[in-house]
């Protein structure tokens, strides 16, 4: 279950009379959502692919001493940010999932050579292209490196590939080595590709999936939220609050404030538009940024992520230190709403499958609408092409 307060620190920031002018609107932006030809992740998943992707990660499980994601981008991220969530922090006793494909960086990719040289591991290549830098170049390291260590037919044991249905160098490979594959559907892009195999399959190693699935469509429900935070964030940039801080009070959290700042930031940035998201983790962050918030250029507002209940208690002074946690979250709200800084709180019960899924659904709804309202394509990203044309024009000079 989800709560939401986007008034009760935002109100004497934005136009009212805007505001219910755009809530008529309602009904109007969700029809043009679910009629959109990029909305597929709002589809229900089938039943089978369900099932396959429980086989598969029990036979990963089973037969690997870890598996390791290559991907980049909505390719890892949401799968990602969901697993650091729900881990422990310390000694945590789960399946050992890496994610890699994310970086150039030639010590990393040594490192993980030099990790991984005595382990039994798999590989879930993710990209829809089949082209992406970063994926394709530590797919192929990993790749040499099995082929190195096992017999052609072995080395097919250990790939599995998330890619397009029919295209793509990645599917090309499919076809020709026999790999076990699944699909990103052609109606769903990265950054809302959540309900996909891309984030399925690392998932159910290690949580149930049916949970993850149900939660997910649950947010559905609350698409009329998403709508009212989507044209609260639009008046507040049009007051010119053009950053908004997501602001965490768990560590874990940290992975689920980057897949927010994908979300929005790829959705939003576009033709001189758009919000730049940032993150804030506190209390840390309180003692830095804080200080920038509460009394420096009034250009931010916050969205404030709280968590309800705690299964862990820790008694301080006889209070639940998570009692305490929330205690100063609502003092940093209304501290900074005293400083002229626009607050949104959103609330969800506890830390868990069901809930984090369905929150994942709601920004993912929210980010659309806000495409939507700022009169800007929401689902594609053309300027991180722009960058990759510099680099192939530089590699090849």
């Amino acid at each position: 279950m989800i709560k939401f307060d986007f008034s009760t620190y935002t109100n004497k920031f934005i136009n009212q009379e805007e505001y219910r002018n755009l809530l008529e609107k309602k009904n109007e932006y969700i029809e043009k959502l679910t009629n959109y030809q990029m909305t597929g992740w709002l589809n229900r998943i089938d039943d089978s692919l369900v099932q396959d992707l429980k086989a598969t990660g029990e036979l990963i499980k089973n037969n690997f001493d870890c598996l390791v994601i290559i991907g980049i981008g909505g390719s890892f991220l949401g799968s990602y940010a969901f697993d650091k969530a729900m881990r422990k922090y310390f000694l945590d006793n789960k399946y050992e999932i890496i994610y890699a494909g994310t970086t150039l960086s030639s010590k990393y990719l040594d490192e993980l050579l030099e990790y991984l040289k005595d382990k039994n591991y798999a590989i879930n290549v993710i990209s829809k292209s089949g082209t992406t830098m970063e994926t394709t170049i530590t797919y192929k390291l990993l790749k040499d490196d099995l082929k190195r260590r096992y017999s052609e037919e072995e080395v097919k044991k250990h790939i599995f590939v998330t890619t397009d249905e029919k295209n793509g160098s990645l599917r090309e490979e499919v076809n020709k080595e026999g790999y076990k594959s699944f699909i990103i559907p052609e109606d769903i892009g990265g950054r809302y590709s959540f309900i996909t195999p891309a984030h399925l399959l690392p998932l159910s190693i290690n949580y149930d999936i049916n949970k993850i699935i149900d939660g997910y469509y649950r947010g559905k429900k609350v698409m009329d939220k998403a709508y009212e935070y989507a044209i609260t964030r639009y008046l507040l940039w049009k007051s010119n609050r053009y950053i908004e801080s997501f602001c965490m009070y768990e560590e874990n959290l940290s992975f689920f404030a980057e897949w927010l700042k994908q979300l929005f930031g790829e959705t939003e940035g576009k033709e001189g538009k758009g919000i730049f998201p940032v993150s804030t983790i506190h209390t840390r962050d309180l003692h830095s940024l804080g200080q920038f918030i509460q009394e420096g250029n009034k250009i931010v507002f916050e969205t404030f992520i709280k968590i309800e209940e705690s299964n862990h208690y820790i008694d301080y002074n006889k209070r639940n230190l998570h009692e305490i946690n929330n205690i100063v979250e609502d003092a940093v709200m209304l501290a900074h709403y005293k400083g002229n800084v626009p607050c949104i709180e959103i609330t969800i019960d506890k830390l868990e499958e069901e809930s984090l899924a369905e929150l994942m659904l709601f920004f993912m709804l929210s980010a659309a609408f806000s495409g939507f309202l700022m009169g800007i394509e929401p689902f594609n990203q053309p300027g991180v092409e722009v960058y990759k044309n510099e680099v192939r024009v530089s590699l090849n000079s």
